[in-house]
């Protein structure tokens, strides 16, 4: 059956907000956020989109009026929302000075980014800048960036040029301190391109933290007709999200100037490092360990994961007895019970979250969402297996050797490491080598055990494996 195109039934908002990074995540989470802001307070928080890479998204929805549709999927059943908050998407590649223009412009007032741990061009071991990062030697020596740190400096240089004020740079991203993180790598740049702007904006600028929190899973073609069924329109880019979500910020904004956010249900706080850390350990840290094991084991999705038991007990047992006792809780937080929710959004089955999507760009992933949990020094042989299980799978072989497609900014090296290695042993040792991950000490405390679980892997199988460790 033809159906009409979803088009926007309402003139475009004024925008006061550039996001770099127009991925499902942001469209599903604080896109959502600035609408029922608006709607709740007013103000101009339109939301000028931009792609750093791919026209893909423009493409998508450019014909529907920038409108696009969110699918609520839980286990009693889906609900559809039609979002009218972008504006306008830009593609970076396409044209860099139209998007430096649009950040120099006074009515932005925020900039926020989506742009994956990758997208700091930053070195995960240490936070600090790469200079040495293709993109980042590219934009020391022009004026027209590619990576999200140029555009966010060489966007300050201009309203600095002009006398205006800086926007605040607001992170969305699953990193700990990812306002610190995003002001660091900023800063280094520029400071390398002009000491007096890095001065300005490290005086002027503000780079507030924030904790989001909502499972959002990459559009398949069959949620295409879904969200059609839902509501009668053809949407080429819809986004399905889970009812649950959460967004922590750090209330420190250029002029105080930011959305009603509060209004649409997001916790402005003091101190954002708590729930960052409860959140990045306990959610993402077992996402990745579940998305890891689970693959290997066979499972496509973490549903179907948690659906075997073993699965289910060993997360379990991560958050009792390896991560929960290296946390101090956020404020009114129960940790026993944020864990109780999580496996609850992990077992909804309207919720399709590859184990494949989650296992990619590992080696940014790692030093934040388990080595920092690992670093305590507590006995935690699930995440060693866990550790491990990365291993083996950036091999690029599955247990029955099947090819692997690994997603990683560092993909070809970690294969030749692993071609390299003849033994298990030899494996390890040469990936805990690699300094961009695993720092001396810590690397030098997980040989042994990551060996050991490397080896019962390689012996007996992920599934096994990890029904050894609950008898740990």
């Amino acid at each position: 059956m033809d159906l009409p195109r979803l088009s926007r039934s309402a003139p475009a908002p004024r925008a006061g907000i550039v996001h770099l990074g127009l991925g499902a995540f942001f469209r599903a989470h604080g896109a959502l956020h600035v609408a029922e802001a608006m709607a709740a307070s007013g103000g101009d928080w339109g939301i000028l989109g931009a792609s750093l890479q791919s026209p893909r998204i423009r493409d998508a929805i450019a014909p529907q009026g920038y409108a696009y549709t969110a699918v609520e999927a839980g286990p009693s059943g889906d609900r559809a929302r039609i979002v009218e908050v972008i504006n306008i998407v830009l593609v970076a590649p396409e044209d860099p000075q139209a998007l430096i223009d649009a950040m120099a412009n006074p009515a932005i007032r925020i900039v926020t980014l989506t742009v994956t741990e990758k997208g700091y061009c930053h070195n995960p071991a240490t936070g600090a800048l790469n200079l040495g990062h293709p993109d980042i030697c590219h934009d020391l020596s022009n004026s027209l960036p590619r990576s999200a740190p140029g555009f966010l400096v060489r966007a300050l240089a201009v309203r600095r040029a002009q006398g205006l004020r800086p926007f605040t740079v607001l992170s969305c991203d699953n990193l700990p301190h990812n306002g610190a993180v995003a002001r660091g790598v900023v800063l280094d740049l520029a400071r390398a391109l002009d000491p007096a702007l890095a001065g300005w904006i490290g005086a002027e600028g503000r780079f507030p933290s924030t904790m989001v929190d909502r499972i959002v899973p990459a559009t398949q073609p069959a949620d295409l007709a879904r969200a059609s069924h839902l509501t009668s329109f053809y949407d080429a880019a819809p986004v399905i999200h889970e009812p649950f979500r959460q967004w922590v910020i750090e209330d420190d904004f250029v002029d105080n100037a930011r959305p009603d956010f509060a209004a649409a249900g997001a916790q402005m706080v003091h101190e954002v490092a708590p729930f960052e850390l409860m959140k990045l350990r306990m959610l993402n840290g077992t996402h990745s360990a579940l998305a890891y094991l689970g693959y290997l084991a066979g499972h496509e999705t973490i549903a179907e994961t948690v659906a075997d038991p073993v699965f289910a007990g060993f997360v379990q047992r991560l958050w009792t007895q390896e991560i929960i006792p290296t946390l101090t809780p956020p404020p009114a937080t129960d940790l026993t019970a944020y864990a109780t929710t999580l496996l609850v959004r992990y077992q909804n089955p309207a919720i399709r979250h590859r184990t494949w999507q989650i296992a990619m760009d590992g080696s940014q992933k790692l030093p934040q969402r388990i080595l920092a949990t690992l670093a305590a020094g507590r006995p935690s042989p699930g995440l060693c297996l866990a550790v491990a299980a990365w291993m083996r799978y950036v091999g690029g072989t599955d247990e029955h050797g099947q090819p692997i497609d690994v997603r990683d900014p560092i993909a070809t090296d970690l294969r030749r490491l692993c071609d390299a290695a003849p033994t298990a042993a030899d494996r390890v040792a040469a990936l805990l080598s690699l300094r961009s991950i695993f720092a001396p000490d810590i690397a030098a405390r997980l040989a042994a055990p990551v060996t050991a679980a490397y080896t019962s892997l390689a012996t007996i199988g992920a599934r096994a494996a990890v029904q050894e460790t609950l008898h740990d």
